[in-house]
Formats: structure tokens, C-alpha cells, sequence
């Protein structure tokens, strides 16, 4: 009795450590299951719940010219994916998707079975959610504990989500191989066509890439992507989705493929880095968040335009330079709205590389309008015909030389501008004032550093871009206003909401008189100034300019040609990227002048462009320059009648211009006297002649615009 007794105590103790051994197993038991059902936000980042989407560049037509992406993926709702496609997918990835919870027990028994039978592993049982669990929030974790967090990770997503919704992520998240994701792009890849146009046996056969879409490939592995396709029509109707004769039917098929293949677009380049600069600086979209962010960018780029341009970029004998590697750029906008229609920004250009349709370059004489023509005519003092000296004068030491070193001491704006004077330009930027003049190149935004007279001829520490030298001509087609160029019109976000839009905002530069002034003046530049190189019949003013090379005697660093028709804004810039005494052009501006042309012809082919400018109605007419005859041939007569009864005749040649005045001059001592004058005519009575003297006379012809005499005929006499 008493070792009965003794044993009592130990028993109660082994009950004790049951209890507390079965307490600890519930405990645990417990919390690990509340930890796997509840513990699945730990494990999901909401970010990776938004999926990368291909950004889009489209033409207002919607021509798609560029995509952006880190993930070529396109999102489609779930109610555009046909309800056999889903069940093919569901069929051979998950065929109890609407029954479970996100773990189908079921399948893990049943793949545990076979893979004990088999002694290895031979079948899964991941979920359509758990795989999206995998891909979305642990394709990098390697750790033991993967499994459990997929799980976790899935039974959340089925709490937060319908079942409609993550069929779609899936279906939107999945690779199917070929650098594609998602349905819509993979059906665009391998059928050429919309996942709304899929047809049964089609959708199987992407629904069997899910698997394996490198091992699947139709396009490598042709075989056993129509094997894996049949199997998947086997799943649907083992699952009842269809019926036998129609699989039957459908495993008859060919793939019927139809591969898209991308189309090389490298004379978009240019174009597409303007856009992802103007995004990013006006819209604040970094490169990265375009490419994840499923954006669509509606530019002003015209294809037409951007491919004659790029094409026409190609031709060597438009690019003098004494060895290879000329480059050039090339800009034009839409005068109405600062819309970019098309960007060259290299003869080679690549995305990534120099876009020079940016780079700051020496502008030469195609600053003399924005910089000193223009500005002065916005003061009382000139005027087109207004007459400024034309001589080689030294101003605060520094002297400025035309270029043929002939001067005709004086010489009317008109002129000076058409055969591009560079005395006159600077006497007159000193004339208007530096100060005064660069307060119109900032009105364009253009700020330069300088503060010389160099100004007048393009010379800058650091140059202007050729986008802002076609700005700053806009305002001579477009009433004296300037506006800002841009490409891209709309922003849509992944959801095809329009977020933002273009705003045009104008600032009045000029008048409108001194922009219709400027572009009668820039018009005959090209009609018989510096810019008659090339051929272009229809309407165009611009001008011409081009920078000496430092090491090159006699040969150019820069040649430019910025000018505009009624519609379009154009800059044009040629030479090297680096010049040296081994690099340079063995001509100046006749080339981007020609090639300019060359391009508005194409351009002309296609669209017919306009072939004048017309005048606004507000503003008045600049006459015609007024050429003065030279009369050599003045003759002297005698008429009869009146009261003085003999009077003398003087008659000369008709002058084309009846603009033109005649001054009528009498010989005498000291100054001649002027003693009448006639305007549209050729002949002038003298009625007072002197008796008995011989008196001499002779004519000047005068130009009433400029006030300027030309030069005296003979002379002739007269005597009774």
C-alpha cells in the first residue's frame, strides 16, 4: 500500500505534462493558422498590385511611332477576354478557381498522393491565385519559407479581391515569353489581333504558355506548342467548358499563326527624345515612371513630315565638310499652335544620343532679324527704308567687316538685311542699344550672356539651339507673337483619362506691322538675297547665316538656314560636332538653304503648301524696293507755244519703276540749282530759258522710299 502511494504523484505529473504539451500543439496550431490566414498583408505589397504598362507615343491619328516600357505589357479589363479564353486558362491552370479560397486542398492531396506513388515530384498544386501570389510578391525569395508565404499571401488576395478581379490581374500579370506580358500583348504578338478576337483554338494555345513559355514557344517550338495546345483543349472538355466535337474540331487546327513583327522606326528617334524630355520637364514624368506607368502620349509629330525630313537627312550631297562626319538638325513647327512636326537630331541619330536639335550652336547672320532688325523697328527712328551708314568703323574696338569688304556708305535696313551687311548690323544694334535688344530675344526666351557687338553677327559665348531659332522666327508669320514649341498635345493615364493637355500661351514680340515688315524683307531674302540657293517655288522668307572657322582660313564651323512658310517654322544647322583645323565645311549657308527647299518640295508633293503670304488687314503694305535707273542718254530739244513762245524739252528714257522722281538740275556757279521735278514721267519743259546763253542741264533720278538720289545723267545744253 504504501509504494501505491508513492506512485500517485507521478501520475498526476504525466497528465499535467500531457495537458500542457496538448495546450502548446492547440497554441501553436492556432497561431500558426491565424498567422497563415491573417499574416498574408505582411507578405503583400500593394505596390506590386500595380502592374508595369507599356507607355504609348501616338500621332493624333493614333499611329503608335515609340513604346516605353520595363514590361511590354497592355492592360485589358476581364470583360474583353472572351469567356473560352478564361476557361482555357482555368481549365489547365486551376479547374476548382471558383470553388476554393486560394489553397486548393483537394489538388494538394491529390498531387501529394501521386507524387508518393511516383517518388518524385509530378504533379503541382499551386492556384491560379497562388501563382499570382508567386509572381507579384516573391519571384526573388529563395528562403524555406516561400511556400507558407505564398499561401498566406494568396488567402489574403481572395479575401481583398473577387474572383473576376484576380482572374484579370492574372491574366494581365502572366509572361508569356517573347519579352511580352499579359494577354492583350500576347495575342498581338502571335496572332496579330486583339484577345477579344480569339478564337478557341488560338486562346488554348497561349493559355498552354502559362506553364512554360519559353519551352512552349510557337515561334521556336512549334510542335510542342500545338501539343501543349491540345492538351489544353483535352482540360476544358474533361471539365465539361465544351463539348467533344468541338475540341475534337479545334485540335484540328493549324496554330494559325501570325506573328507581329515590330517595325524599325529609327526616324522617329529624334522626335521620341523631345517627348521624353518635354515630359519630363513640363509634366514631371521621369523616364522610369513612363515606362512602368501605361501612359498615352499624343504628340504633333507628322509622319510625313519626320520621314521626308529623315530621308531627305540622307543625302550626302547636302553636307560639305572637307572629311566625314557632318552632322546636322533640323526642326519645324506648326506656326498656329508651337506643335513640332518633325525633329532631326543627327544624320545617325540614335534614342540616347546627341539630339542636336537642342545643342546651343553659333547662329551667324540668322540672329540679325530677332536680335537687331527687328527690335529697331519697333522704334519711330527706322523704318524698312530708313538709310544707316554702311561703312568699316571701328565701334568701342570692335569692327565689324562685310563680308565682300565693299561698302556703299550708306544703305537702307531693306538692303542691309537682303544681302546680309554686317557693318550695318552692328552700327545699328549700338545704335538701339544691347540692353534694348536682348530684351526682345528674352521675350522668346533666349537670355544670352554677351554684352558686345558681336551680338549682331551670331557671335556668343555659347550659342542658340536651333528649336529656339525656329521659335524666335514664329513671330513674323503669326502677327508679331511668339510662342513656345512643344510635341506632346494630351497626357492619358493607364485608365485613359485625359490628365493634362497642352496650353498655348503667346507673348506679343513685335507688332504686327514690324512682322509683316520683317517677313515682305525676309521674303525677298529668298527671292534675290543671300537665300536664292536651291530650288522652292511656293511661298518662303527666312535667312541665311554662317560662322567663320577658327582654324580654317576661308572655310565655316556653322552653316544655318531658319526660315518659315505660312504655315510651318523651320531651323536648319550643319557642321561638325567638334571642329578642328581637320574639320570643317567647305561651304556655307547654301546647303542647309538647299536642303531646307528640298524638304518643303516633298513636303509640297504630298501637301500642297501655300504659295503666298497673305497681309493681314491691319496692318499696311511695304512697298516694293525701288531700283534707280541710270540715264545716260538724256536729250535736249526745243518746243514752241505758250507765252515764252520758245521753250526747251528734256526727254530721257521711261523708267520701269513710275515710283521713280526725277530731279531736274540747271548748271551754274557754285551749287546747282534744282529747279523742278516729275515722277512717272520722261520728260520735263523748261520755260524760262535765258537769252542769248548756253545753259546746261542734266537729271537725278530719286528713290522716295529711302530719300536717296542716284547718279546724274549727262548733261545737255540749251541756249537762245
Amino acid at each position: 500500500m504504501q509504494q501505491s502511494k508513492k506512485r500517485k504523484p507521478r501520475l498526476n505529473f504525466n497528465m499535467k505534462y500531457v495537458v500542457i504539451s496538448i495546450a502548446i500543439f492547440v497554441f501553436l496550431g492556432i497561431s500558426g493558422y491565424l498567422v497563415i490566414v491573417f499574416g498574408g498583408k505582411l507578405v503583400v505589397n500593394e505596390e506590386d498590385l500595380i502592374l508595369d504598362v507599356t507607355t504609348t507615343i501616338e500621332t493624333k491619328n493614333g499611329d503608335i511611332i515609340a513604346e516605353l516600357y520595363n514590361e511590354n505589357r497592355t492592360l485589358v479589363s476581364i470583360d474583353d477576354v472572351p469567356k473560352h479564353v478564361q476557361e482555357a486558362f482555368i481549365a489547365v491552370e486551376d479547374r476548382r478557381f471558383y470553388e476554393h479560397a486560394g489553397v486548393d486542398f483537394q489538388s494538394v492531396m491529390r498531387a501529394v498522393y501521386r507524387d508518393l506513388i511516383a517518388f518524385s515530384k509530378v504533379e503541382g498544386a499551386s492556384t491560379i491565385t497562388q501563382q499570382l501570389a508567386k509572381n507579384l510578391f516573391l519571384k526573388n525569395d529563395k528562403t524555406w519559407m516561400r511556400k507558407t508565404k505564398e499561401v498566406m499571401a494568396a488567402i489574403y488576395l481572395e479575401r481583398e479581391f473577387t474572383k473576376k478581379q484576380l482572374l484579370e490581374i492574372y491574366l494581365n500579370e502572366i509572361y508569356f515569353g517573347s519579352g511580352v506580358y499579359g494577354i492583350e500583348e500576347a495575342s498581338r504578338l502571335f496572332f496579330s489581333k486583339s484577345v477579344e478576337d480569339l478564337t478557341l483554338a488560338e486562346g488554348a494555345m497561349i493559355a498552354g504558355l502559362a506553364k512554360a513559355p519559353n519551352g512552349y514557344s510557337p515561334i521556336n517550338h512549334q510542335e510542342k506548342a500545338l501539343a501543349r495546345r491540345n492538351v489544353v483543349l483535352q482540360s476544358m472538355d474533361n471539365a465539361g467548358m465544351i463539348a467533344t466535337d468541338t475540341r475534337v474540331q479545334a485540335q484540328g487546327k493549324t496554330l494559325g499563326l501570325d506573328i507581329w513583327k515590330p517595325k524599325e522606326n529609327p526616324w522617329v528617334d529624334s522626335f521620341v527624345d523631345l517627348v521624353i524630355k518635354e515630359a519630363a520637364d513640363k509634366y514631371q514624368l521621369s523616364l522610369g515612371e513612363l515606362r512602368r506607368g501605361g501612359y498615352r502620349l499624343i504628340v504633333s509629330m507628322d509622319k510625313h513630315i519626320q520621314q521626308i525630313a529623315y530621308n531627305q537627312f540622307k543625302n550626302d550631297r547636302y553636307f560639305p565638310g572637307n572629311t566625314n562626319g557632318v552632322q546636322g538638325a533640323f526642326v519645324m513647327m506648326n506656326q498656329s499652335n508651337g506643335g513640332i512636326v518633325a525633329a532631326i537630331g543627327g544624320r545617325s541619330y540614335e534614342l540616347g544620343n546627341l539630339n542636336r536639335v537642342t545643342v546651343k550652336r553659333q547662329p551667324g547672320s540668322t540672329i540679325k532679324p530677332t536680335a537687331v532688325y527687328g527690335p529697331a523697328l519697333m522704334k519711330e527712328a527706322y523704318r524698312p527704308y530708313s538709310l544707316i551708314p554702311d561703312q568699316k568703323v571701328s565701334f568701342k574696338g570692335y569692327t565689324a567687316e562685310n563680308l565682300n569688304n565693299q561698302y556703299e556708305g550708306a544703305v537702307s535696313i531693306y538692303e542691309a538685311l537682303r544681302v546680309s551687311k554686317n557693318a550695318p548690323a552692328v552700327w545699328l544694334l549700338d545704335a538701339i542699344g544691347i540692353d534694348y535688344a536682348k530684351s526682345y530675344l528674352e521675350k522668346m526666351a533666349i537670355t544670352i550672356e554677351d554684352n558686345g557687338l558681336a551680338i549682331a553677327l551670331g557671335g556668343l559665348s555659347k550659342g542658340i539651339a536651333p528649336i529656339k531659332m525656329m521659335e524666335s522666327y514664329r513671330p513674323f508669320v503669326h502677327a508679331g507673337k511668339y510662342i513656345e514649341s512643344h510635341t506632346i498635345t494630351h497626357v492619358y493615364d493607364r485608365n485613359n483619362n485625359l490628365i493634362t493637355e497642352e496650353e498655348y500661351k503667346e507673348t506679343q514680340v513685335f507688332s504686327g506691322q514690324v512682322a509683316w515688315d520683317m517677313t515682305e524683307m525676309l521674303r525677298k531674302v529668298v527671292d534675290d538675297g543671300t537665300a536664292t540657293a536651291g530650288d522652292y517655288e511656293k511661298a518662303l522668307a527666312g535667312k541665311t547665316g554662317s560662322t567663320q572657322h577658327p582654324h580654317a582660313n576661308g572655310f565655316y564651323k556653322d552653316a544655318w538656314f531658319v526660315g518659315y512658310t505660312p504655315k510651318y517654322v523651320s531651323a536648319l544647322w550643319m557642321g561638325y560636332d567638334h571642329s578642328d583645323k581637320g574639320h570643317y565645311l567647305t561651304d556655307g549657308s547654301t546647303y542647309p538653304t538647299m536642303l531646307t527647299k528640298s524638304i518643303l518640295t516633298e513636303i509640297d508633293k504630298q501637301r500642297p503648301l501655300e504659295s503666298a503670304f497673305v497681309k493681314p488687314d491691319n496692318v499696311d503694305p511695304l512697298p516694293k524696293p525701288i531700283d534707280l535707273p541710270k540715264v545716260d542718254n538724256l536729250k535736249a530739244s526745243y518746243t514752241f507755244g505758250g507765252f515764252s513762245l520758245i521753250k526747251g524739252k528734256l526727254t530721257w528714257p521711261k523708267a520701269d519703276d513710275k515710283r521713280v522722281i526725277f530731279h531736274i538740275y540747271k548748271k551754274q556757279a557754285g551749287v546747282d540749282q534744282r529747279i523742278g521735278e516729275v515722277k512717272g514721267k520722261n520728260q520735263f519743259i523748261i520755260d524760262d530759258l535765258p537769252l542769248l546763253k548756253t545753259t546746261h542741264y542734266y537729271i537725278v533720278p530719286y528713290n522716295p522710299l529711302t530719300k536717296v538720289e542716284g547718279s546724274k545723267s549727262n548733261a545737255v545744253e540749251l541756249s537762245l
